[in-house]
């Protein structure tokens, strides 16, 4: 019987089968790992109808045989690359939040450190935007996932008395929202402004709203 095993070029992994292209061996991660890095450089600078596989390869100093052994196509590898970068911004800043003393306390260490990974990550912004266009799925993914879990998070932080009753649904895309261009602004357009004073000021307003501090100026305006 013939073997149903792929062959691939000489020195590189076997290569998975078409429905499973997750490599399994240390080589071959540290190999899908540089794609993807050298991926969100080459989208990052050139958008994603400019970018080139044979570029993406040569970034990542690999062989254009073992990009195909883990993407099909520049599409696949964009997609892939949404959802690995939308799991690094769960991954960072969700235990900074988890770790702070209480809720309030974690937005404000959250904020900073999404500040942060912009920053160092810069091309997050227009892979992610480019994805509306090219994989509107994954771009509703990205958002999605981000949403359902900062949701539920609120949900616990509510169970533990930390904060108050409310539709965390619309609190988590409320506070998506402004974290989002917070990012853009303080992250892609600014490296140089602390971002803990940013944070701070951002967590403040989470924290305690619009509401004016001095009882005097708590009653409406008379037309």
């Amino acid at each position: 019987m013939r073997s149903s095993t792929k062959l691939s070029l000489k020195g590189h992994e076997p290569a998975p089968s078409a429905a499973d292209k997750t490599p399994r061996t240390d080589r071959g991660r540290r190999t899908h790992r540089a794609l993807l890095d050298a991926a969100a450089e080459e989208f990052g600078e050139r958008g994603y109808h400019e970018a080139g596989i044979a570029r993406i390869a040569q970034r990542a100093g690999a062989a254009i045989g073992s990009f195909y052994t883990y993407f099909d196509s520049k599409e696949a590898i964009f997609r892939a690359l949404v959802a690995d970068m939308s799991a690094q911004v769960r991954e960072t800043v969700a235990p900074v939040i988890l770790a702070a003393p209480d809720r309030l306390s974690g937005e404000r260490a959250g904020i900073a450190a999404f500040l942060r990974f912009v920053r160092q990550h810069k091309a997050l912004y227009r892979i992610i935007d480019e994805s509306a266009f090219v994989a509107e799925d994954a771009y509703r993914k990205h958002y999605v996932d981000i949403a359902e879990g900062y949701a539920a998070s609120l949900t616990r932080a509510f169970g533990t008395g930390e904060i108050s009753e409310g539709d965390m649904q619309v609190r988590a895309w409320a506070i998506m929202g402004m974290n989002v261009f917070l990012g853009l602004r303080f992250g892609v357009w600014d490296d140089v402004t602390d971002p803990d004073i940013v944070a701070a000021t951002a967590a403040a307003l989470v924290s305690d709203g619009l509401r004016s501090q001095n009882p005097l100026q708590t009653s409406p305006k008379q037309p």
